[in-house]
């Protein structure tokens, strides 16, 4: 993969701190859901947000 420009690093950097703060939120919303079906809901979309956000960083590695 090519180098990252300024714009782009700050945009990536932009984009995994969006990631993690939905995956803080939507697992706080999971812990309060009493509903088992919305909870596991909140809990998929948590990590699909973590992956996200680890799919996301993995471009800073390279």
């Amino acid at each position: 993969m090519a180098n990252l420009n300024q714009v782009e690093l700050q945009k990536l950097r932009h984009l995994i701190g969006a990631h993690e703060t939905s995956y803080e939120k939507l697992n706080n919303y999971a812990s309060q859901a009493v509903d088992p079906q919305i909870k596991q809901l909140f809990t998929k979309s948590a990590q699909d947000a973590l992956n996200t956000k680890q799919k996301l960083m993995s471009f800073l590695n390279n």
